[in-house]
């Protein structure tokens, strides 16, 4: 992976859960890590690909290889937030990870 095309600053983010003052859970959203990642919307034929094998599935983001990413964290990168779908590593060398994405409306 080039240095050069990971151009998009993104942070992933892990639900926490409190509780409030009359002993509900609220559930909010804290920062884990920002790094650079390249931010891809998925097209045409790969779009439907995806899409047949992960619903919602709209948005690719890659980073470099990183231990103990979930589908249970999220990314965003400026306005926009994306729920992490499924966790993808291509070559099984801990280069890099696909993060396949659907954006949060």
């Amino acid at each position: 992976m080039q240095a050069g095309q990971l151009r998009h600053r993104v942070t992933l983010q892990t639900v926490t859960e409190t509780r409030d003052a009359v002993g509900g859970i609220v559930e909010s959203w804290a920062t884990t890590v920002t790094l650079w990642a390249a931010v891809e919307p998925l097209r045409g034929r790969e779009f439907f690909q995806a899409r047949a094998e992960q619903a919602g599935v709209d948005t690719r983001i890659r980073i470099r290889y990183r231990s103990g990413l979930t589908p249970k964290m999220r990314v965003t990168w400026g306005s926009h937030a994306y729920d992490i779908e499924a966790v993808i590593e291509p070559d099984s060398r801990r280069r890099e990870l696909h993060l396949m994405c659907s954006e949060v409306l």
